[in-house]
């Protein structure tokens, strides 16, 4: 194993067996950094990402807590710090809000927001001791406009949004940084069975709103626009930045979306300015 100097930086990343979290930790290692890859098969990270001294393969689920603090404890001990969390491991859940089973929408919520909830906890005094470190929080275009079909999903993505803008306010004094990344469309396995779960309970009445996007979603998968070795490539651009960002949107798609809901959220607001103003006690 290399000295703790011998790595420019150390990442720690959730979810890493594939998708993002693999492609991240493949840049992250052809830098020269030292990654600690995380995933409920351990076996599946070696298999993808090799053996290398900056590489640290271990079982972690997220919805574990004994899990996640054995695995930080055996990141500090192994490289000397945590320099980047990314909590990345999350899965989907497709269909319309009344159709969602409350025991897949909990299960949703332990992966997506509690597990990354309790991930930060962790992480956090090593980071504070340090007075340094870079949390990058993955969002969704669904964590910044909601839509027919993934409303719960978009749900569990504005509770990382509103985790992170806090976390950003409360750790810039202490030399920490917190960015927010929002992925549009990927050509990722995200709409596969392996990452979303559809509902099992379909109502006739939603069939041209939720309906239409479960059709839609089927046509798309591995055709999205977004490279995600672009966005991997991104990452590290994005950990170099002196300043980096509270948002960071990832693809035009996403883009688009921001400015489409950002002018309706103007729009709406000045239309009922007077009746909102006129809530406050008179002078």
């Amino acid at each position: 194993m290399k000295s703790y100097s011998a790595f420019k930086r150390v990442w720690f990343i959730t979810g890493a067996a594939r998708g993002f979290g693999a492609l991240v930790a493949e840049a992250a290692l052809a830098e020269g950094d030292a990654v600690i890859a995380t995933a409920r098969n351990p076996d599946a990270l070696v298999k993808r990402l090799g053996i290398s001294p900056g590489l640290l393969p271990l079982k972690m689920d997220v919805t574990d807590s004994e899990q996640i603090h054995a695995a930080v404890k055996a990141a500090v001990a192994t490289f000397g710090r945590i320099d980047v969390l990314v909590n990345n491991a999350g899965f989907g859940l497709l269909g319309a809000v009344e159709e969602s089973a409350l025991s897949d929408v909990r299960r949703m919520y332990d992966t997506n927001v509690f597990g990354l909830l309790s991930m930060t906890q962790a992480v956090l005094p090593q980071m504070r001791q340090q007075r340094a470190g870079h949390i990058i929080n993955f969002s969704s275009i669904g964590g910044y406009r909601s839509a027919a079909g993934f409303g719960v999903y978009c749900s569990t993505k504005f509770a990382v949004e509103g985790l992170s803008e806090a976390l950003h306010d409360e750790l810039k004094p202490l030399g920490i940084h917190v960015t927010v990344v929002e992925p549009g469309y990927f050509r990722t396995d995200f709409l596969d069975a392996s990452s979303l779960s559809k509902s099992a309970h379909i109502i006739d009445d939603y069939d041209e709103t939720a309906g239409a996007v479960r059709r839609v979603a089927a046509t798309l998968n591995h055709k999205q626009p977004g490279d995600p070795a672009r966005l991997a490539a991104a990452m590290i651009q994005l950990v170099n930045a002196e300043t980096p960002p509270l948002r960071l949107p990832m693809g035009t798609d996403t883009l688009a979306a921001i400015a489409k809901k950002n002018a309706l959220v103007e729009q709406e607001m000045n239309a009922w300015a007077a009746l909102s103003a006129s809530t406050d006690f008179p002078e």
